[in-house]
């Protein structure tokens, strides 16, 4: 796990413990950054997870703050959903759930037409881990979970290009994934999808995991209130 993911955890387990109330600020980043040992930039990548976790917010000018739960764990809808992230520059939310809609039910599709027993466990130890922090409330372990299940199924496409792709926009791809976790009510939603891409590419049934693929991203942008142009 990389350091932002593991200053993340640490963060969100000090939120969840009382070590920040709700409604409090944080100490200021450089003070944060020095409390846990690592540097200003893996502190805002861990601050931007856990926004896009719903776990704080950044007020431009004010400083970042602890969520009040749940009041504040809503999500911005449409195009402007990941603004204002605590220094990091996301793409349009919309764009990038669009862009996903479009290579990633194919990638699943290609997947299982190629997929062999021997890769079943890679996919279903994924979906251990997924079910078991979704279980757990780690929401910063559950999209990781996450991540990396979408990362696999573009490596078992077989297209080296899909794989590429899912690495080099792991950012903006991996920050739309997080959003949809801030809905509390709905966080389980996401592991419950997986289950089912899983089950149809293990079972070499490529429609069924091209559709359950394009129902999942579709949900995911139900989860935020977004809506994107299909193809």
């Amino acid at each position: 796990m990389s350091m932002p993911y593991i200053a993340a955890q640490t963060l969100q387990g000090q939120i969840l413990g009382g070590s920040y109330s709700p409604g409090a600020m944080l100490p200021s980043q450089r003070d944060l950054a020095e409390s846990l040992g690592i540097s200003r930039a893996t502190l805002r990548e861990a601050l931007s997870m856990l926004e896009a976790l719903g776990f704080i917010r950044s007020i431009p000018g004010k400083g970042t703050f602890v969520a009040q739960q749940p009041a504040d764990t809503g999500i911005a809808s449409g195009a402007a959903a990941g603004a204002g992230m605590v220094g990091v520059k996301h793409h349009a939310t919309d764009t990038i759930m669009q862009f996903r809609f479009v290579i990633e039910p194919a990638a699943a599709a290609l997947a299982a037409r190629r997929f062999e027993s021997r890769l079943a466990p890679r996919l279903w130890g994924i979906q251990a881990r997924f079910e078991e922090a979704v279980h757990g409330m780690d929401l910063v372990a559950a999209a990781r979970a996450d991540a990396d299940f979408h990362q696999a199924v573009a490596e078992l496409s077989g297209n080296p290009y899909l794989s590429a792709v899912a690495h080099d926009f792991e950012d903006p791809i991996g920050h739309s994934q997080r959003l949809p976790f801030a809905n509390r009510a709905r966080a389980a939603e996401p592991a419950n999808e997986h289950r089912l891409i899983t089950a149809a590419i293990c079972a070499g049934d490529a429609p069924g995991a091209q559709r359950a693929m394009q129902d999942h991203l579709l949900n995911s942008a139900a989860r935020i209130d977004l809506a994107f142009l299909q193809p």
